[in-house]
């Protein structure tokens, strides 16, 4: 429970933070310089402030306010996580589902190519796609006259590359639940009064599976916001003048001297990123808990 509301307080937070900007900004001379000392890219000559009352979590090496730089950062860092989730989700479900319906021959050589993308690191692979692909991609929009989706070309293939490598597990999950399902009365009643296999699939075997796939898709969210915080901290994630949790933590690591430690620049983004993916996945172990029918039998 204290998970849940730990992850509500976040997202309200990271939601009401840059609408408090544009208010504190219409309300005369104090609310207008409030909002310009918290803008994320505003810089500043106060470099490497210590925590205080008007920058709460410190600034950074160009004086830029880190309470605002860690609020923004969560809304890429959880925006990734999120939309990777679902991607993940798309095909791991579509894939477990048709794989453990149609059985046989069909449903071996599904899931052995499954087990062959299990033998890979996921990590190396999706830098292995950012550093070979982007550029192709970045052009390729370009090319076909979506600048604005050029410049956002290395968060659409975190979605794509993280959501792509995470669906493995989610695909095993379906077809076990599916091949479960798919001799239940129900379904042969369906099956006897003429339903093809995407009817059934769609209204009867799929429908069926939601429970659990909720339940993995809330574990599968903290895993690509790891995913991505890692490969930010490497300089393959987000780019400036974007930033996440990891990208963040990287220039805080930067910063690490003999003469003098900035404990600020890691501490707060760090530890955000640390309580984020420890309720994220009590919040996922707890819906599984309550869920599983064997457990609380």
């Amino acid at each position: 429970m204290a998970s849940a509301w730990l992850l509500v307080v976040l997202v309200v937070i990271v939601l009401a933070w840059p609408i408090a900007l544009k208010l504190a900004a219409a309300l005369g001379p104090n609310g207008q310089a409030f909002a310009e000392a918290h803008q994320s890219e505003r810089l500043s000559d106060a470099q490497f402030q210590r925590p205080n009352l008007q920058h709460w979590f410190g600034t950074d090496v160009h004086g830029r306010d880190l309470l605002s730089r860690v609020v923004f950062g969560a809304q890429v860092s959880l925006l990734v996580g999120v939309v990777g989730a679902v991607v993940s989700l798309v095909i791991g479900v579509i894939w477990g589902a048709v794989a453990g319906y149609a059985g046989g021959r069909v449903d071996a050589a599904m899931m052995r190519f499954v087990d062959i993308l299990y033998s890979l690191p996921s990590i190396i692979f999706v830098i292995v796609l950012i550093t070979t692909l982007e550029g192709a991609f970045k052009n390729w929009l370009a090319s076909a006259g979506s600048p604005v989706l050029a410049k956002l070309a290395r968060l659409l293939f975190l979605f794509i590359g993280l959501g792509s490598v995470s669906w493995l597990t989610m695909a095993r999950i379906v077809r076990g639940q599916v091949l479960s399902l798919r001799q239940r009365p129900f379904v042969e009643a369906s099956r006897a009064l003429g339903a093809g296999p995407l009817h059934i699939l769609a209204r009867h075997i799929i429908p069926n599976t939601l429970g659990v796939v909720i339940v993995y898709l809330t574990l599968t969210v903290p895993a690509i916001i790891l995913y991505e915080s890692f490969l930010s901290y490497l300089g393959l994630g987000i780019q400036p003048p974007m930033a996440s949790w990891g990208s963040l933590i990287a220039e805080g690591a930067e910063q690490i001297n003999p003469i003098r430690i900035y404990w600020w620049l890691i501490i707060f983004p760090g530890g955000l990123l640390v309580l984020t993916l420890l309720a994220l996945n009590f919040v996922g172990d707890g819906l599984r808990d309550a869920w599983d029918v064997r457990g609380t039998s």
